[in-house]
């Protein structure tokens, strides 16, 4: 995983090892589960420093600006930084429910056919609740609607 932040918030922790499945393993075991919780709470952290550092960031500079264009510029990137972080909340919502899901053994199966979700789509998106071939049929029949 690389070690900055993508535009859609993907996981992008420091510390971060990929699961490897021991021969014969059970899926979604506890070893799996501790493993999947350990990234989403990671990655909740790393969320809350970065809403830290937005307040910080706004109280530091706020300033009122002589010039009209210069106050139109840090009024922008305050909005820009409000918007990421609200959708930032929404994640750190869903974070939670995965967590959730995790202490209720549910978390790793796909809550439209119940299959196993997979590990390295996991990791890749660890707040993943359905299996590809789900995902790719929901965005099948966005596209269809949408058009």
């Amino acid at each position: 995983m690389p070690n900055t932040q993508n535009s859609e918030s993907q996981p992008v922790l420091k510390n971060f090892v990929p699961y490897k499945p021991k021969k014969g393993e059970e899926y979604m075991n506890e070893e799996q589960r501790e493993h999947f919780k350990k990234i989403l709470l990671d990655w909740r952290n790393q969320l809350m420093q970065e809403v830290d550092r937005t307040v910080n960031h706004m109280q530091d500079d706020a300033a009122n600006y002589p010039d009209p264009a210069d106050r139109a510029t840090q009024e922008e990137e305050f909005s820009l930084e409000l918007r990421t972080r609200d959708r930032e909340r929404k994640l750190i919502k869903k974070i939670d429910s995965t967590i959730e899901l995790i202490a209720q053994d549910g978390y790793g199966f796909c809550e439209s056919c119940g299959i196993d979700i997979g590990i390295r789509r996991l990791e890749a998106r660890p707040t993943a609740n359905k299996c590809i071939d789900c995902k790719t049929l929901d965005e099948i029949k966005e596209k269809q609607l949408g058009s």
